[in-house]
């Protein structure tokens, strides 16, 4: 397997690494077992690991601790460790699924990664999937190669609440196929327009909108200062 030696992994067991690859619906259609159970095991091996590295930095709390691995350790920091690693390649999936655009999907492609660690584990054991993770993820976090962040609107909402500001988000256009539409967002307090946000979701044009105002508030925009006093 081309990406085992990419990523410098010698297997013992290479059937259980293409296990890690193969969606329900590929596994629905070629009669053969889906990553799920995988994924389900890298979910507790990335936790672990994640804790352990929070832990040993020796500068947080448990609460700190808590809230800086829910960053790490979710849909949207799994996606990117997968897209870094190029994992996403080497998806299986039924041609529907194909047809959808499916190994770009976020959720198939966060859950690939923690079915890939979860395969590791198996096969390599603890330490050397530790490893892996030192080498491989730690350089992503540390270096801050991608933002972890994802819940924007939460802390946009936190942001306006104790001024009791009105806060909304407007759906302004929608394009594309059925398969592959694309939304825009715009959030509003107020009245007034602070940020636009464009994703192939609602909930994440949402996100990015949320994101894009934060921003501007964090800059310390005029118009921002001027409705927030």
């Amino acid at each position: 397997m081309k990406l085992l030696n990419q990523l410098g992994i010698t297997p013992n067991n290479e059937k259980i690494y293409e296990t890690a690859f193969y969606h329900t619906s590929y596994s629905n259609e070629h009669g053969v077992t889906s990553y799920e159970r995988l994924e389900f095991l890298g979910d507790a091996v990335l936790e672990l690991l994640m804790s352990d590295y929070l832990y040993h930095i020796n500068k947080y709390n448990e609460g700190e601790m808590t809230k800086i691995r829910s960053h790490y350790v979710c849909e949207t920091a799994n996606y990117e460790y997968s897209i870094k690693l190029g994992l996403n390649e080497y998806l299986k999936l039924g041609k529907g699924e194909t047809e959808n655009g499916g190994k770009y999907r976020k959720a198939i492609v966060a859950d690939i990664f923690e079915s890939f660690l979860g395969a590791l584990y198996l096969d390599q054991g603890l330490d050397k999937t530790k490893d892996f993770f030192n080498k491989k993820i730690v350089p992503i976090i540390e270096n801050h190669e991608v933002d972890f962040f994802d819940d924007y609107k939460s802390a946009l909402q936190e942001f306006v609440q104790t001024d009791k500001r009105s806060l909304e988000y407007r759906l302004i256009n929608e394009t594309g196929p059925s398969h592959n539409r694309e939304f825009t967002v715009e959030v509003v307090i107020d009245n007034i327009v602070y940020g636009k946000g464009i994703s192939h979701s609602k909930k994440s044009a949402e996100q990015e909108a949320a994101k894009d105002a934060l921003k501007k508030a964090q800059k310390g925009s005029l118009i921002w200062e001027e409705h927030m006093k």
